[in-house]
C-alpha cells in the first residue's frame, strides 16, 4: 500500500521524486524517505509527521539539501505494516555499509526468519520493519562479488510474500534495480531518463512511454534504458501500457479536496462506463472478452469476489444476475474466497471487482478460481493491470483516475458494469427478450443524468448533516439492493468521519441490533421505492418509536416516506434495481460533510490507503 518512485538520469531528480511522493499519498502517508546517490555515496532523509510525511520531507530537503549532481534516486511514502510509523521505520532502509539503499511495498510474509539469520550472521538491523532484511540479504549476496541485479535476484529467492522494490547501490550509481512479485509496478521512459513507481499518477508528465513489470520479474534501469528478465533470468518483453488519463486528471480542478472533485465527475463516469456497449444489432459486447458465447452459456452459477466498496457494488449485482438471469449468485469477500475451499468448476463464471486491478486478496482469489478450473473476468478501472491481463474477460469501470481514498465515481461505475454484464449474460442465456434488454438499457443511459440531479441537492444534504454532528452512533438500514447501499453509506461514515456506523438488512433488526436503539441514535434508512418498501416503514417505525433520529433516501415526492422521517435526503427516482447508482449519492454526501464537519481529511482518511496490495 506504500507509494515507490525511482528516476535515473535525471540530474535534477529530487524534485521531480518529491512530486511523485505528493502524488502517491494516497498510498499511504505515516512516514516519507528519500534517497539519493551522489558523489560515490548514499545521501538519505526521512521523517514522520503523519498526513503531512511529504510535505515534510519537502521542507527538510530544502532548508538541508543534497550536494548537486546526483546519479540515481528512490523515494517512498509509507503505510505502516510492520513497525511503527516513525522516522527510524521510514523507508529508505540501508544495509551495514549504508552503501545500499532499498524502498519496498508489500510484505516479508518470512522476515521474522530471515531476521534472525541475519543476526546470527553479524548483521545490525536499525528498524522493525520487514524491507530492511532485503536490504541485508542483497548486501550479502554483493560481498560474495554479484552485481546489485544478480544479488538482488538471489536475495529475493530466499523471501516469501508480495513486494515490489527498488533498489541503489553507490557502486553502480546510475542503477536501479526493481522486481515486484503481487503488488503494482509501473516503468517509464523518456530521452536519457529511466523511471518506476507504484502507480501511474507519479510518472504521468515524465515518461513519454509506460510499461507493466509483471509478476517474479526484475528490471534493471539506467538512464534512458531498461533491461527486464524473469526471477529465473530468463529474458523479458515489457508490456506497453494504453494509459487514458493525463496530468491534470490528477489535479483537483478547483474544488476543496479529490473526494469532492471525484464525486461530481460521477455523471461523466457512469456515461462513460455505458459508452458504446450495444452494437449495430443492438446486441452488448464486453471490453475484452476471450470466452465465447457457448462457453459463457454452459455458466450455471456466479461466483463475485470484491473488498471494501467493491464488495457493495458486488451486493447489488447479485440482485440483478438473479433477477435477470436467473442464475444462482454468490458474492464473497476476496480475503476469505481462497481460504475456504470454494466450490468452483469449469461451470462456474468468477467476478473479481477492483478499482485498481491490483488489489491482492482479489488478485488472488481470482488465480485460485482460475486454477479451481473457474472461467474469470475482471472489472477494472486500469488498462492492462495484472488482473485484467490474467482474467478470461474484462469490463473497464472508465472512471477515470480516482485519488480520493474512500471510493465514488469508480462505486457507481462498478455497479454499471457489473449489470452491464448481468444483461449480457441474461442476453447470452436467453432469459431476457432483446426488447427487455433494449427498454433496461433505456432506463440506464438516463441514469448520469439522474445522478446529476442528486449530487445538485448537496446544500440539503449539508442542512441534515449539521443536525448530527453530536451523533456518535449509526445505523444504516435497507432492504433488497437497498442492503448494499445502507452498507456502502455506512462504511463511508466510518472511513470519513470516524464514526461508528454499522450497515444492517431491516429484517434483521428485532433479531439483536434492535436492542442498540435509543435516543440519540441516528438511524439511514434506504426508503426508495421497491418490493420492500412498506416493510422497510415497518422497521422505521420500529426504532422512531424507542428514541432513534431517523433520516431516510427517498424518492422525490413519496409523502409516506417522509412521514416517518425527522429528515429526508430526496433523491429522483429510477428502477429498483438501478436505483443504488442514484440512491448511494446522498450518502456520500453526508459522510463527506460530517467529515469536514469534525475537521478530518476526506482525502487521506487515518489509517488507510487507496491500494490493497498486502493480505
Amino acid at each position: 500500500m506504500c507509494g515507490i518512485i525511482g528516476v535515473t538520469g535525471d540530474t535534477d531528480a529530487l524534485p521531480l521524486i518529491l512530486g511523485a511522493l505528493h502524488r502517491l499519498e494516497y498510498r499511504g502517508y505515516d512516514s516519507a524517505g528519500v534517497a539519493l546517490v551522489v558523489d560515490g555515496e548514499i545521501w538519505r532523509e526521512r521523517v514522520a509527521d503523519g498526513k503531512h510525511s511529504v510535505a515534510a520531507l519537502a521542507a527538510r530537503t530544502t532548508a538541508e539539501p543534497p550536494p548537486p549532481g546526483h546519479a540515481a534516486g528512490i523515494g517512498h511514502t509509507r503505510w505502516a505494516t510492520h513497525g511503527h510509523p516513525t522516522a527510524e521505520n521510514a523507508h529508505p532502509h540501508l544495509d551495514c555499509t549504508g552503501r545500499l539503499a532499498i524502498i519496498h511495498n508489500g510484505i516479508i510474509e518470512n522476515h521474522a526468519a530471515l531476521r534472525a539469520e541475519l543476526v546470527a550472521a553479524g548483521h545490525v538491523m536499525t528498524s522493525a520493519t520487514d524491507t530492511e532484511v532485503v536490504a541485508h540479504l542483497i548486501e550479502g549476496h554483493m560481498a560474495a562479488g554479484l552485481s546489485l541485479a544478480e544479488a538482488t535476484r538471489a536475495a529475493l529467492g530466499a523471501v516469501r510474500g508480495a513486494f515490489s522494490i527498488a533498489v541503489a547501490h553507490a557502486d553502480e550509481p546510475e542503477t536501479i534495480v526493481a522486481a515486484r512479485r503481487s503488488t503494482p509496478l509501473v516503468l517509464g521512459l523518456r530521452d536519457g531518463v529511466a523511471l518506476l513507481a507504484s502507480d501511474i499518477p507519479a510518472l504521468l508528465g515524465h515518461a513519454d512511454q509506460l510499461f507493466s513489470l509483471g509478476d517474479d520479474e526484475l528490471a534493471v534501469l539506467t538512464p534512458g534504458h531498461i533491461t527486464v528478465t524473469t526471477l529465473a533470468g530468463l529474458p523479458v518483453v515489457p508490456e506497453p501500457l494504453q494509459i487514458t488519463w493525463d496530468l491534470e486528471a490528477a489535479q483537483k480542478d478547483g474544488y476543496e479536496d479529490f473526494m469532492s472533485k471525484e464525486m461530481h465527475e460521477q455523471p461523466r463516469a457512469v456515461a462513460n462506463t455505458l459508452l458504446d456497449r450495444r452494437g449495430a444489432d443492438g446486441r452488448l459486447a464486453l471490453d475484452e472478452m476471450r470466452l465465447t458465447p457457448d462457453e459463457l452459456r454452459r455458466i450455471d452459477k456466479v461466483f463475485i469476489v470484491a473488498c471494501g466498496s467493491s464488495y457493495h457494488s458486488a451486493v447489488v449485482a447479485k440482485y440483478a444476475i438473479e433477477h435477470w438471469v436467473k442464475l444462482p449468485t454468490e458474492v464473497d469477500i476476496a480475503s476469505e474466497f481462497r481460504y475456504r475451499d470454494p466450490v468452483l468448476t469449469e461451470r462456474t463464471l468468477c467476478v473479481g471487482v477492483s478499482q485498481s486491478g491490483e488489489t491482492l486478496d482479489t488478485s488472488m482469489a481470482m488465480k485460485e478460481a482460475s486454477r479451481l478450473g473457474a472461467k474469470v473476468l475482471v472489472v477494472s478501472n486500469v488498462v492492462d493491470s495484472s488482473m485484467a491481463r490474467a482474467a478470461d474477460g474484462v469490463i473497464y469501470t472508465r472512471a477515470g483516475l480516482e485519488v480520493g481514498v474512500a471510493s465514488t465515481k469508480c462505486h457507481l461505475a462498478q455497479i454499471v458494469a457489473l449489470e452491464i454484464l448481468g444483461l449480457t449474460l441474461a442476453q447470452i442465456h436467453g432469459t431476457l427478450t432483446p426488447g427487455e434488454i433494449a427498454g433496461i438499457l433505456d432506463e440506464m443511459d438516463r441514469l448520469p443524468e439522474l445522478v446529476e440531479q442528486a449530487l445538485q441537492r448537496s446544500v440539503e444534504v449539508d442542512d441534515v448533516a449539521g443536525k448530527l454532528t453530536k451523533a456518535r452512533d449509526f445505523f444504516f438500514l435497507g432492504r433488497h439492493v437497498g442492503y448494499p447501499m445502507a452498507l456502502e453509506g455506512a462504511l463511508k461514515l466510518k472511513e470519513l468521519a470516524y464514526l461508528r456506523a454499522e450497515g444492517y438488512p431491516a429484517g434483521e433488526l428485532k433479531h439483536g441490533p434492535i436492542a442498540l436503539i435509543e435516543k440519540g441514535t441516528v438511524v439511514v434508512g434506504i426508503a426508495t421505492r421497491n418490493r420492500l418498501w412498506e416493510k422497510m416503514l415497518s422497521n422505521i417505525a420500529e426504532v422512531h418509536s424507542r428514541g432513534a433520529t431517523v433520516v431516510l433516501v427517498a424518492d422525490d415526492g413519496d409523502e409516506e416516506a417522509a412521514a416517518v422521517a425527522d429528515h429526508v435526503l430526496w433523491v429522483p427516482p429510477c428502477p429498483p434495481l438501478l436505483s443504488p447508482v442514484v440512491g448511494v449519492v446522498p450518502l456520500q454526501q453526508l459522510a463527506y460533510r460530517l467529515a469536514r464537519l469534525h475537521g478530518h481529511d476526506v482525502d487521506r482518511p487515518r489509517n488507510l490507503a487507496k491500494t490493497v496490495t498486502v493480505e
